[in-house]
């Protein structure tokens, strides 16, 4: 169990399970990026435990990089986008695979495709450690997904609950 602040979570995704995936996730995308140099593009603050364990899976040569945005209010997306921290280096003719924790409603990922595509990256591919298809309010291709889930709030493993919960192995639910 883990308590933060008012609320109460229980466990929900095992480390070795996260990890287990995470390895298969990163063979998908050596074999389609082989022969290819990708930049990562990192969302923070939720994503850089991911992105990190995917990194040192993956044999192909890449970079990366971060973005920072905010798009959530405690336990609930705002449903805009507000950057914070851009890119720093040219995309244009690269491909990008952009790294993020949680897809919910798809509304934060959509917005930061569609400011990636205007600086003429070769490709654009999606990576989500979650996925809540119940809660999508916006449609996207989700290129690679960790697991799909029930639209329950979770943290842990860089999730947060209102800056909390983000150091732990493994990601908690929401005690019902």
């Amino acid at each position: 169990m883990l308590e933060i602040k008012d609320k109460t979570f229980v466990p929900f995704i095992g480390h070795e399970t996260l990890q287990s995936r995470i390895a298969e996730l990163a063979g998908q995308i050596n074999q389609d990026y082989k022969g290819k140099q990708p930049l990562l593009v990192v969302v923070l603050n939720g994503a850089f435990l991911f992105a990190a364990d995917l990194m040192k899976n993956l044999t192909i040569p890449c970079e990366i990089t971060f973005i920072r945005v905010a798009s959530y209010a405690k336990m609930a997306s705002t449903g805009k986008v507000k950057e914070i921290l851009g890119l720093q280096e040219s995309v244009a003719g690269r491909d990008l695979i952009v790294i993020e924790d949680i897809v919910d409603t798809g509304l934060t990922l959509a917005q930061i495709k569609e400011q990636l595509q205007v600086l003429n990256p070769a490709s654009v591919a999606l990576a989500t450690l979650l996925f809540k298809p119940e809660a999508l309010i916006k449609e996207l291709p989700l290129d690679y997904v960790g697991f799909k889930i029930e639209n329950r709030f979770v943290v842990g493993y860089g999730l947060d609950y209102d800056g909390l919960g983000r150091n732990t192995k493994e990601i908690f639910v929401l005690k019902e």
